[in-house]
């Protein structure tokens, strides 16, 4: 159904908020990593296994239709889905491990590129927000390569993004507020 609404090549499958804890006590969940032979090792749980299992399943049936997808950092978790690209949103490191893994990535690390957070420290004037404090200059500053990585890693970074998220957003006026000038200065 989503393929046929997005005629797009990448589909973004999230990967986040997924309640691993829940999964522990989930029968049906221990089912099927016992089914898989999933187990923990010293770099993450059975149940983060077995959110790859779910992932290298969709990449599969969506490349069947001709589509690559995108998922949040999260999706590092476990072992990465082998064409997979990656949305570091937590920071820069998980954006940097999936370069060093030959996958693309789009950097939008969230103390960078939340737009949804706050302008000023002064946020009694501001409208309200869902917390944080992302100044123009932040988002004016950011580089998404590092120093030590090679041409062919930096090729794999496709861009960056800002989002803004709308859960504290009712108004146009409100979201015309978070986006200028902070969109501009990513933009430039």
């Amino acid at each position: 159904e989503v393929c046929a609404l997005f005629p797009s090549e990448y589909i973004h499958i999230g990967g986040d908020e997924c309640p691993k804890d829940s999964w522990k006590s989930c029968p049906a969940c221990q089912a099927k990593i016992q089914e898989l032979g999933l187990t923990s090792d010293e770099k993450h749980s059975a149940e983060h296994y077995l959110q790859s299992y779910v992932t290298k399943r969709i990449e599969e049936y969506l490349a069947g239709k001709g589509k690559r997808i995108i998922g949040w950092d999260e999706i590092l978790e476990g072992e990465l889905a082998p064409n997979a690209t990656v949305m570091s949103w937590r920071g820069v490191k998980g954006g940097h491990q999936a370069v060093k893994l030959g996958h693309d990535v789009i950097m939008t690390p969230h103390k960078f590129m939340y737009l949804d957070y706050y302008q000023t420290k002064g946020r009694s004037a501001e409208p309200l927000a869902i917390g944080g404090f992302l100044p123009i200059e932040k988002v004016y500053s950011f580089e998404p390569y590092t120093e030590d990585m090679s041409e062919e890693e930096k090729a794999h970074i496709l861009g960056v993004q800002a989002n803004l998220w709308t859960e504290y957003i009712g108004e146009n006026w409100h979201l015309e507020y978070m986006l200028l000038p902070r969109m501009s200065a990513l933009s430039e």
